[in-house]
């Protein structure tokens, strides 16, 4: 079993890509397309590029922040699991206190930044969402409860939101349904690589739904989230907030993804949750391509 070195970082030579690696720049990416789409639909003129640029800068800094902590308060965690057993401070390239202030002036500048170029609204509820992840979820519900995912999924699916909002300096119906989107997606996004990597888990002592209630439960629950993502995909239509060509292109990732959860419900293949997993990646990023082509489109027709 890999073992942890909690020391001032001594252990291995630190280099500008261990703290990088604290940012989780692929997870920070797929955040800030969701929220480049939220900022597009929330006016029908062409957008700012300059306040875009700006919010982007703000909230992509402010979730680096959070990731940096959560590599932090994870780390006893990390190195009893494979999948994170090399990240920067479990290896003790990068120790505690280096990376809390990383992340500290991260957050700082992240916040002050969305302050006073973009707006209040936007900078308190990136604030909330930095807090949410790092401490409520992080810190507590991770290993409180099992449904440690479902609660803290509130802080993963801001994104759109804050790009709403830093348009409009308002919480509007629009950019909430944005947000119960990626909300109703997590579970069955985050689940299906539970269940893949379950055994790290139990090793880890993290309380994973697979691992309290089982893969079958689990599976259940993954179909029954999908469902209710498939239903919430289907808002914006409803609303009058996309057209027909939303539609007929969220109707056929969601038939995908569904009929990804049904194969992993019946299968017993143990490399479909990586599958399932993998799909639902690029699910979110086509879905929210598909708002931003459609929101577009009749300016070309």
């Amino acid at each position: 079993m890999t073992t942890l070195s909690l020391t001032d970082g001594r252990t291995g030579s630190t280099s500008w890509r261990d703290y990088l690696a604290l940012c989780k720049l692929r997870v920070v990416a797929v955040m800030l397309i969701t929220l480049v789409v939220g900022f597009c639909l929330a006016t029908s003129a062409a957008p700012d590029v300059w306040l875009l640029v700006l919010t982007s800068l703000g909230v992509g800094l402010a979730a680096a922040s959070a990731a940096a902590v959560n590599h932090v308060l994870d780390a006893s965690i990390d190195c009893r699991m494979a999948r994170t057993a090399r990240r920067p401070l479990p290896q003790g390239r990068v120790s505690q206190r280096n990376a809390l202030i990383f992340a500290a002036v991260l957050g700082c500048l992240g916040i002050t930044l969305l302050n006073l170029a973009v707006n209040a609204v936007t900078a308190w509820l990136t604030l909330a969402s930095l807090i949410g992840y790092a401490g409520i979820y992080t810190a507590i519900l991770k290993r409180a409860t099992p449904q440690n995912i479902v609660i803290g999924g509130v802080a993963g699916a801001a994104p759109p939101l804050l790009g709403w909002t830093a348009v409009t300096g308002s919480v509007d119906f629009q950019g909430l349904l944005l947000m119960l989107i990626i909300f109703a997606w997590t579970p069955p996004h985050f689940w299906a690589l539970c269940i893949a990597r379950r055994d790290d888990y139990a090793r880890a002592g993290v309380p994973m739904l697979p691992n309290t209630h089982g893969v079958a439960y689990t599976h259940t629950q993954i179909l029954l989230y999908t469902l209710l993502t498939i239903l919430a995909t289907l808002l914006p239509f409803l609303t009058g907030m996309s057209g027909w060509l939303y539609l007929v292109g969220v109707t056929l990732i969601n038939l995908r993804l569904l009929q990804w959860a049904l194969i992993l419900k019946r299968s017993s293949d143990a490399s479909i949750p990586m599958k399932m997993f993998r799909y639902s990646i690029v699910y979110i990023m086509v879905l929210f391509a598909i708002l931003l082509v459609d929101h577009y489109w009749p300016a070309f027709v």
